[in-house]
């Protein structure tokens, strides 16, 4: 989640548009996940204040139901003989540990990737200092690249975990990660990604349109967008991983108006910049949804879904 540019939609004031259900980029840069060491300096993509107004709506849409092989079989993960090791990619501001770690027992070590050091730094100095037993909780930080994953970079790792990361892969990125996890035996619990559909009470006739011009955006210059559960899913399971998918929906209310205002802007925003012809259309639109949303009188259902891979035996490490 990015840094986004400012737009006028709406009100006419200038405002920041934060891709609450994907991210929106400034024209021609790609919006991946980059994790590369070194090279020059990139502006952050992904605003830390956005990732913390948005982490209550993920720890509550998450599937914990996918958790249960995860606390079944422990003994089964590879990893140190002293505990878990959890990779956590593109980790941001480290709500994934937060809500993870206390979640499972033992001891774990936790390693953050991502490319933007103010973040890694955010996510260690944040993290979670004990497992859900009292067990220790450490952590480490690395600068990668997502796109160069390979069973050496997971080797003895227990679990590689991602947050909203799914959605901003092309097709060759995602057959990457699942080559990385398959081949270091590693189960990978893949969280809130990005299903394609949006819920709004009260509903309005442009409600439709808007969707299917963000759904649009999300899959420009070959990113997965909507489609990123379905292609890992089949890229896991063609490594020979059995895969369980389930629904990791946002459910935004009067409580959340800080949240759904911002993705409003998103959202729309994202959706006028794949189709400029709706501006003026969309610009009545998200004046109307704003002041709903302030009134206390708007809810959305924002559906994502949460993606477990679990490895054959063939492709465990000792």
């Amino acid at each position: 989640m990015g840094t986004a540019p400012s737009g006028t939609v709406g009100d006419g004031a200038p405002a920041p548009v934060i891709a609450g259900a994907g991210p929106v980029v400034r024209p021609g840069e790609r919006a991946t996940v980059r994790l590369r060491d070194g090279g020059t300096e990139e502006p952050p993509r992904y605003a830390p204040e956005w990732l913390q107004l948005r982490e209550g709506a993920d720890a509550a849409g998450r599937a914990q139901e996918l958790l249960d092989p995860l606390r079944i079989r422990p003994a089964d993960l590879p990893g140190r003989a002293d505990g878990l090791v959890v990779h956590d990619l593109g980790c941001g501001t480290g709500s994934m540990g937060r809500w993870l770690a206390p979640r499972l027992d033992g001891p774990q070590h936790w390693i953050l990737h991502d490319r933007d050091p103010y973040l890694l730094h955010f996510a260690a100095a944040a993290s979670p200092r004990s497992a859900a037993d009292g067990s220790r909780v450490t952590v480490e930080t690395r600068r990668g690249d997502v796109a160069r994953l390979t069973p050496d970079v997971l080797a003895g790792a227990s679990l590689v975990t991602a947050s909203a990361l799914l959605d901003v892969l092309t097709r060759e990125e995602a057959a990457t990660l699942a080559d990385a996890c398959t081949g270091a035996g590693c189960p990978a619990l893949l969280t809130l990604s990005v299903a394609g559909r949006v819920e709004l009470t009260p509903a309005d006739p442009l409600d439709a349109e808007i969707e299917e011009a963000f759904n649009a955006h999300q899959r420009r210059a070959g990113l997965l967008g909507p489609d990123a559960v379905t292609v890992t899913s089949e890229a896991f399971a063609e490594r020979g991983a059995t895969v369980r998918v389930h629904p990791s929906p946002w459910r935004l209310g009067p409580d959340e108006r800080a949240l759904t205002e911002q993705w409003l802007r998103g959202w729309v925003g994202a959706a006028v910049e794949q189709r400029p012809e709706l501006r003026d259309r969309a610009e009545r639109y998200l004046r109307d949804r704003l002041a709903a949303c302030a009134a206390g009188e708007l809810r959305a259902v924002v559906h994502h879904s949460d993606l477990l891979a679990l490895p054959g035996p063939a492709g465990r490490t000792a």
